[in-house]
């Protein structure tokens, strides 16, 4: 009796999801190429709730288009309409999978075994996001999936410094109101990976507006403070007392000037937020609510941590859908992620991966509304 409650169960399971994925509709289409003529596609993935547009040009997130509490539908993530203006643009990482490590490594060099490997420096005297080329600068290899789309790109060994060939899959699968983000890697040789999501969200619509008016609460206690080049010094302090505290709502602009040291360092927020909840099990991350719209996105992941940043380094180069010119404080990112400089902090948890170990991480992203 035991064995067939378990195989109604799994069963149960399977037609659950199976019913979801008919419930979203996938196509695709040839967006483009890149100047060297190797073709990049985008995939629509449609629910009743959301529309999604995702390209295997870095594995990016293009547009998601949510109803606001009166059922308008607007995009909430910034994006451009074109591929070329994304080629254009080597900078912002809007909407892109960053890897082969998301985030800082302190003067772009780390060891594994008493080996020291070397990044190339983009970012001061460290490596940000992978180094000079990163994944977001790949055509990643794109298949349809129920209810999503699955991209695979193979890293080999020494690619941007990194030791082992990397084999890494993003999968994107869309439920109604939620779209499911899960990274997978393997590797032939011990390395480490960070692997990440890099949109910047606007719940207003990507051209209305900056998002100081957002209101944040993180599911942390404790962030990873940083020094004058933005590197965690290795500790794990309290945000009680602090601009950091976001533990009950909070709007993104209400502290976002006051003499805080941290807030000085990075002109703005630029941080790591140490979850809490146990690694490897789905928690909430984050919950932001736009009073404007009443759009409400709410983010969960296993993932130790999650970078807040409220869109700093936006000047207003790049211009996006709209003809909207993306200026400071214009989107904010969500980067559920290990903590930055993990390889060279040994009390951070491990980026790590090995042989015959499979890295896997999921997180969710939730939009629903507020009257």
């Amino acid at each position: 009796m035991k064995m067939t409650k378990e195989l109604m169960r799994g069963a149960f399971l399977l037609f659950m999801g199976l019913t979801a994925a008919a419930q979203t509709n996938v196509t695709k289409a040839v967006w483009g190429h890149t100047s060297d003529g190797t073709p990049v596609e985008i995939y629509t993935l449609k629910s009743k709730t959301l529309e999604v547009r995702a390209t295997s040009y870095g594995a990016r997130l293009v547009s998601i288009k949510s109803p606001d509490r009166d059922g308008r539908m607007e995009d909430v993530v910034l994006g451009y309409d074109s591929l070329q203006n994304y080629l254009d643009d080597p900078k912002t990482h809007v909407g892109t999978v960053v890897g082969r490590f998301g985030n800082r490594i302190a003067k772009g060099s780390f060891s594994i075994d008493g080996k020291t490997y070397h990044i190339p420096l983009n970012n001061g005297h460290n490596a940000l996001h992978g180094g000079t080329v990163g994944f977001d600068r790949y055509v990643w290899a794109g298949h349809e999936i129920p209810g999503g789309v699955e991209f695979s790109l193979v890293s080999p060994d020494g690619d941007m410094g990194f030791p082992g060939t990397l084999k890494a899959k993003v999968r994107y699968t869309l439920d109604n109101d939620e779209l499911r983000i899960d990274y997978f890697g393997t590797t032939d040789k011990p390395t480490v990976v960070n692997l990440t999501n890099h949109s910047y969200f606007n719940l207003s619509g990507d051209d209305r507006g900056n998002i100081l008016g957002e209101v944040v609460m993180l599911n942390a206690d404790r962030f990873t403070p940083v020094n004058s080049e933005l590197i965690p010094t290795g500790e794990q302090s309290s945000v009680k007392g602090t601009a950091l505290d976001f533990r009950h709502e909070m709007a993104i602009g209400s502290r976002i000037n006051d003499a805080d040291e941290q807030l000085r360092l990075a002109g703005g927020y630029d941080h790591n937020f140490v979850l809490n909840g146990p690694e490897g099990q789905l928690k909430l991350a984050a919950r932001v609510y736009n009073p404007r719209s009443g759009r409400v996105l709410t983010v969960k992941t296993t993932e130790p941590g999650v970078q807040f940043y409220s869109g700093n380094h936006l000047d207003g180069t790049f211009v996006g859908r709209y003809k909207t010119r993306y200026a400071i404080h214009s989107g904010f990112c969500l980067e559920t992620q290990h903590f930055p400089d993990s390889p060279n902090e040994p009390g951070f948890p491990t980026t790590l991966l090995k042989p015959g170990e499979e890295l896997h991480s999921t997180t969710t992203l939730t939009f629903t509304t507020r009257k």
